[in-house]
């Protein structure tokens, strides 16, 4: 959490703003990323 509210600081977002968006955020990157390692698994190619 600290290096992406270090981060939101150094592209200008205000960190209240960050803090209360980053958990959507992330929960965003996770499902995508599951996606994509799901498609992975399914084609054959391994990380």
């Amino acid at each position: 959490m600290g290096a992406a509210l270090a981060l939101a600081q150094a592209l200008g977002v205000n960190a209240l703003i960050a803090a209360e968006l980053l958990p959507e955020i992330e929960a965003v990157m996770v499902r995508k990323l599951n996606e994509q390692m799901a498609s992975a698994d399914r084609s054959g190619i391994k990380p």
